[in-house]
């Protein structure tokens, strides 16, 4: 059994993170509302300033990263930005840990709340954020309107 290891990102950890975030982000243009979710949360890579932020958690296995969960906190809330753990590491709590370190750094820097994102029909995200008792408040509708290329 595989205990899950989370720390903060560091520099070195940027390469990885790279490629985790390009794996995350190639599979969200078939996803109902990931277009509009890529438009809005522009990519981190190449350089990943939220790492020198400490904006950043990694899971890690052998001290490789397979899993990150990015956020920041603004006045009293925590928001999670983007969690992405490599589908070969899932089912053993990476997710889990990541956000349960996310949430240890958010109350340190004053968090009383936290705001986190799902796609619909994301399953695993919103099971994830369910177990942390995070419970959707909104629904927010989208729909293009105009001249549309």
């Amino acid at each position: 059994m595989i205990d899950p290891v989370v720390r903060d990102a560091i520099p070195r950890d940027v390469p990885e993170l790279v490629w985790l975030e390009s794996t995350a982000r190639e599979h969200l243009p078939g996803q109902r509302g990931g277009d509009l979710w890529l438009a809005r949360h522009p990519a981190q890579s190449p350089a990943w300033p939220s790492v020198d932020a400490g904006d950043v958690v990694v899971g890690v296995i052998d001290d490789v990263s397979i899993g990150y969960l990015r956020f920041h906190v603004d006045v009293d809330v925590l928001y999670i930005d983007d969690v992405f753990v490599h589908p070969g590491a899932r089912e053993v709590g990476f997710g889990d840990a990541l956000l349960a370190a996310a949430i240890d750094r958010g109350v340190a820097r004053g968090a009383r709340r936290i705001e986190a994102e799902a796609l619909p029909g994301d399953r695993d995200t919103k099971n994830l954020y369910e177990r942390a008792a995070i419970t959707a408040k909104r629904i927010t509708l989208s729909a293009a309107i105009g001249d549309v290329d």
